[in-house]
Formats: C-alpha cells, structure tokens, sequence
C-alpha cells in the first residue's frame, strides 16, 4: 500500500518512485492518497486530484487509487468521529460535485473494501495455481501406481498394519486346529531331542559301564531321581516352550507361502512374533507339577505287556544306531578317508591321521581278545600299545591313545548294545517269567519312554488349555504397542508400495481442502 500526503506536492515525493522499482507491474500495489481536506482547500487547480487518482500525474502502476481522510489531526478524536467527519466532507466535497473524483474512490470504508478484494483474489489465484500444482502430482502419482502395483488396494501404513494384525491373529487360531495327537507327537521328538545327550552320556553309559545289572539298576535308579529331581522339569518346560514356538512359526511359515501372501507384512510379523515370544513366560506352576508326574513314572520299573516292551526295544534300537552313526562320525574325523575313499577318490590320510590309524588298530586286537574289556585302558595295555608302536617308528604319549581309546570304545559298547537289543526282541516271555536275561537296558528305555509320553500328554494340557491362550494375549498386546508407535510402522512396514501409497493419500487430502477453500471463496464472493 503506496500512501501519499495530499497536502504537499506529489512530485516532490520519492514514494512513487520506490514503488514503482518494487512492483512495476502494479500488480501488488493500491495507491492511497491522504489528507485529501486540506489538498482541496490548498489547490488552484482542482484537476490536479483527478490526475493523482486516475494515475496520470506521475509514472506509477497500481490496482486502485483512493483518496481518504483520516480525522482533523486531533489526538483525542474517537474513531467513530474520525469516521463521520470523513463521510461530511466527502459528502460535501467540490471534488465529487464536479466530478473531479469518483465516489468508489474515496472514503476509508471502499478502501478496505477494496484491500480486502484485492486481497482475497490474490488469495484464489494462489490456491488455485497450488491446487493445479497438486493435481498434477496426484496424477503422476496415479500413474505411477497403476503401472506398478495395478492389481492392488491402494493402502497407508495404518491400513497395511491393521490388515497383518488380522492375518497374524489368524495364524493364532490356528493353533487350536492341531490336534491332540499332532501335539504329543512333536512333543515326544522334541524332548527326546532335548534330553537324550543326558541319558546317554550321564545315565545309560556310566550304568551300563558298572558290569552287572544289579550295580545297573541301582546306578540307573539313584541318576533317574536326581535328574527328575533337578534339571528335568526345566528342560521339560523349555521343550514345551519351543514346540509351541516352532508349532506357531510353522504355521507363519505355511502362510508365507501360499500364492496370495503379500510378502510386505513379512517384517512386521518377524517383529511382532519375536517380541510376543520373548515376553512370553511359561507358567511357574507347570515344572512342579511335571516333577511329580515324572519322578512317579521314572520309578515305575514295571513292562505290564508285550506291545510296551516291543516299543521299548525299537526305541532303544533307533537310539542306539541314532549315536553309531554320531560315533561313526567322530572316527572318521579322526582317522581321515578310508581305504576305499583312497584308493578310489584319491584321498590322503594326514600324518596325524595316520598315527591314529595305526593306534587303532592296535585297541581293535585289544578288543578282540576281551571282549567285555572295561572301558579304562590299564597302564601295562597302555605300555604295550606304545611298544608295539615303536617298533614301527611311531611314537604316541598316554593322551594321544586314550583319545582313540574313548572314540573306538564308544563304538565298540554301542554295537554290543545293539546286539542286545536285538536279542531282547524275544525275550518278553522270559522277563515276564521273571527268568535271567540281560534286558535292563530295555527296562531302562521303556522308563525314560513312558516319562517323556507322559509328559508330552501334560505339556500339550497346558499348551492347549494355557499357553495358546496367553501367547495370544502377548501378540494382542505387542500388536496394540505397534499400533501407537508410528516409528514402528514405518520402520516395519517398508519399500516404494507403502511410500507411494502414503504419499497420494496425503496429497489427495492436500489437493481436497484446497477444493474445498476455493468452493468456499467463490461463494463469499
């Protein structure tokens, strides 16, 4: 607003000048000229005003030339005053009776009229080139969408996370469909998986090692209860825990794959999965109650009948050949190829190998002359086996030999093991008869069989009845956590899908209120 005093010479003003290098076009300019009372009472020449309003006196560009009065210089003049005394004079001027001026042009009232309309229009002219600008970028943005994702739902990070919440819930359901059966069974081979490294290795071998099956049982009673009195519940729990886990994982697994998944929401339900397990505590309850039930069934030394010991022998058989084929194993990474691997392959034992190759041989003619030899080699058996070594320019200490030692006989009881178990297959008739036969092992498998049955029928009770339930409270929760924390979403829920959604959805609200402004301008005006 370019403001000119009417009492003195325009020309003499470097006003104009000033505006007309800021805004040449005049396009942002309204040109106000004041004191208009006493430039009429002032002037010679009343054409000298219609010159200043028409714009014609100096070179200046503006949208509208206004004349006001603005009171009679008195400090103390209300505003009401200010506004009568302006309407007199203008009413009563020689201006607008000669029609020097015209009557739109004067008064402070049609000035602020005409700010307001000029204001207003420059306002609709923004917001439409902004609504133009937007809608331009929606378009581009559609295309976009249409020739990349055409067959898809356009959706933001809200939408997208309240569709993997559904499908996750889903998948808790499921659960329930597993049946008993499926249950138990999994639950069985996760906790032979679990705890037979203990029978194995602190049970069945340091009983069995004792000689007789009088020392057998009693060694095999005495580290049953220990077991079920310390570490079992725990591990029992813990196997109880995974399964329900792996169950539950299987089960996103299965879904992940199916031809209409949407691999967007796979990060988010890692997320959610992972943090609802990592909450999720077991019940305190369950391992005192699983003590109880284990330490009654392990004490039960008892086969009743013939399809119990039938399985009890095919356990032991599978977990015996299960740990050859561990055994086997560890000798070959200690001996290196064998022969036919060498001849055949082209394959080379190591010089370490190869010492441990002819150790070897020399513990396998100590076995064969005793076939029930103890598991520790005595030292005149180590000197012997060192002797007989030198003689072929090899030279062991006492360490290296028991290392050979330990994996050969391991192997060596195992086979025996095996044959007994074979032998056992038949011998039902004889055990019921409460006849001698050389079946403590059996007896031993079917206890530690019926336990674990046992307990994989209790976890599953807890499982279905408690844990299904809890865990899918904990998804619940962590799904109601991520729904509050936008940094989580954007975080999980990733890639130029998600983006390109957010932005058309925040540019089409853009684009909608600047619509609606405008609808909203051309009707006020």
């Amino acid at each position: 607003m370019s403001q000119q005093d009417g009492s003195v010479d325009a020309e003499r003003s470097n006003v104009t000048d000033l505006v007309a290098n800021c805004d040449p076009s005049g396009k942002r300019t309204i040109f106000v000229l004041t004191k208009v009372d006493m430039a009429e009472e002032n002037l010679a020449d009343p054409s000298r005003i219609r010159k200043i309003l028409s714009g014609k006196l100096f070179p200046m560009k503006a949208l509208g030339y206004f004349a006001v009065v603005t009171g009679r210089g008195r400090k103390d003049d209300a505003i009401q005053t200010i506004k009568d005394y302006e309407e007199n004079f203008f009413r009563n001027s020689k201006l607008l009776k000669d029609s020097q001026i015209r009557s739109t042009q004067v008064t402070t009232r049609n000035l602020s009229l005409a700010v307001a309309d000029c204001f207003w229009k420059m306002v609709r002219e923004t917001v439409e080139q902004q609504a133009d600008s937007f809608k331009a970028r929606r378009f581009n943005l559609e295309t976009e969408w249409k020739n990349n994702f055409p067959r898809l739902r356009e959706q933001d990070r809200d939408e997208l996370f309240e569709r993997a919440r559904g499908e996750i819930l889903d998948e808790v359901v499921n659960l329930s469909q597993v049946s008993p059966r499926e249950w138990e069974e999994r639950l069985l081979v996760n906790m032979w998986g679990k705890v037979s490294g203990n029978v194995f290795e602190n049970i069945y071998l340091p009983a069995a090692q004792t000689g007789a099956s009088e020392t057998f049982n009693t060694a095999v009673d005495i580290k049953l209860r220990q077991w079920a009195e310390s570490t079992l519940p725990a591990q029992s729990v813990e196997c109880g825990w995974e399964s329900l886990k792996s169950e539950f994982q299987k089960f996103m697994q299965r879904a992940s794959q199916a031809p209409e998944h949407d691999d967007i929401f796979d990060q988010l339900k890692r997320a959610v999965v992972n943090e609802a397990m990592n909450r999720h505590k077991w019940e305190d309850k369950a391992s005192d109650m699983l003590r109880v039930i284990q330490l009654n069934t392990l004490e039960d030394r008892t086969i009743a009948d013939k399809r119990d010991w039938d399985q009890a022998v095919k356990f032991l058989e599978a977990s015996v050949k299960a740990k050859m084929k561990e055994s086997e194993e560890t000798l070959k990474a200690l001996l290196g190829p064998s022969v036919k691997e060498r001849w055949l392959y082209w394959k080379y034992q190591s010089e370490v190998q190869s010492k441990r190759q002819q150790v070897k041989n020399e513990l396998d003619r100590i076995l064969y002359s005793n076939d029930k030899h103890p598991p520790i080699l005595s030292y005149d058996e180590l000197t012997t086996v060192r002797n007989n070594l030198q003689r072929n320019a090899i030279e062991v200490d006492n360490e290296f030999v028991r290392e050979i030692w330990n994996a050969v006989y391991r192997r060596h009881f195992l086979n025996k093991a095996l044959g007994r178990a074979y032998d056992c297959k038949k011998a039902f008739y004889l055990y019921h008869q409460q006849m001698d036969v050389d079946c403590a092992d059996v007896v031993l498998f079917h206890r530690v069989q019926q336990m674990m049955k046992v307990t994989s029928n209790a976890l599953r009770q807890q499982i279905t009845n408690r844990e299904a339930r809890r865990l899918d409270k904990e998804i619940k929760e962590v799904l109601d956590d991520y729904s509050q924390d936008q940094g989580k979403k954007v975080q999980l829920l990733t890639g130029r899908r998600v983006t390109l959604a957010e932005e058309l959805k925040r540019v089409r609200q853009i684009q909608e209120k600047l619509e609606e402004f405008i609808q909203a301008l051309n009707k006020e005006k």
